[in-house]
């Protein structure tokens, strides 16, 4: 079983952000993926929009840091967690321009790139960018096959070649985020792994089992693929109020939750720590690599 964050500050929406996010900055984002390094996190991962519409900024406020500019800034301050998109919306960019931006961050990052993609989803970005929404799906899936060309090989196009070259053989995997029928089908024909977000319809036991018999029918194996899951957690008992969802108390009690999801498929656990400070959920992290990830050796 491997873990990893996706990192608080360079992403604000908030149905997910601390207040304390709001006044921090590069010195606490630097913290936290300083503190998943040393903590045996497999990655941290960076969010994508490039202007938020209006009427979904109250909801998602415009805190939204650039995904590569960020990961690649954080890829000169850590040593070995992994470096993921959650997710790069592809049909924003050429092809050839999010293969040469990834491929150069996998080089000088040395080889810890993870190519997380997804369709998007806020309609008035793709109209201010001039991309038609409705054809988001498509796009999507014709630009994930011509990425992962031009990464494997810098001739794919027979025309113009692109240098440097990804450090990971045949370019950084590529993991599909999305929960929904058309993004999971994606995921499992043309991703090397899948990131929910949000709850699946029918739960993950059969989100994992569609997963399996869409690649089967590929003819792609599953063994290898990439199964993401979710816990939120709390090392001991918080001093304030949290949801129920939240798993808080004994470290094994954590455990068990993550070994739980380990149990139906999931490789790879997604944990978000509560805090109400940057000092809090670095604490948090530490908490979670010396007294959970030892549990989880053998899940």
């Amino acid at each position: 079983m491997k873990f990893g964050l996706q990192l608080p500050v360079q992403a604000q929406s908030t149905l997910m952000a601390a207040p304390w996010e709001s006044s921090a900055g590069p010195a606490e984002l630097a913290a936290v993926a300083a503190a998943c390094d040393v903590n045996g996190f497999d990655y941290v991962g960076v969010c994508d929009h490039v202007a938020v519409p209006r009427d979904l900024a109250p909801r998602m406020s415009t805190t939204w840091y650039d995904t590569v500019a960020t990961l690649g800034w954080l890829a000169a301050r850590t040593e070995r967690v992994r470096l993921l998109s959650h997710v790069y919306v592809l049909a924003y960019r050429h092809p050839l321009a999010t293969a040469k931006a990834f491929a150069t961050l996998d080089m000088l990052s040395g080889g810890r790139v993870i190519l997380g993609v997804g369709a998007g989803h806020a309609a008035g970005e793709f109209e201010a960018l001039g991309i038609p929404f409705d054809q988001r799906g498509t796009i999507t899936d014709q630009r994930i096959a011509h990425v992962r060309a031009a990464l494997r090989d810098e001739w794919s196009t027979g025309d113009v070649g692109q240098r440097p070259r990804p450090l990971q053989d045949g370019g950084p995997p590529i993991w599909v985020g999305g929960s929904s029928r058309p993004a999971m089908r994606r995921a499992a024909t043309l991703g090397d792994g899948w990131l929910p977000q949000g709850p699946p319809d029918g739960g993950m036991v059969a989100a994992i089992s569609s997963l399996r018999e869409e690649r089967e029918r590929a003819g792609l194996v599953f063994d290898g693929f990439a199964v993401g899951g979710g816990v939120s957690f709390y090392v001991g008992t918080p001093a304030w109020e949290v949801p129920d969802w939240i798993v808080t108390g004994r470290p094994d009690a954590i455990s068990d939750r993550i070994a739980e999801l380990g149990a139906i498929g999931v490789t790879h656990v997604q944990v978000r720590p509560q805090s109400r400070t940057c000092d809090e959920f670095v604490d948090q992290i530490a908490a979670f690599g010396s007294e959970i990830a030892p549990l989880l050796v053998d899940v």
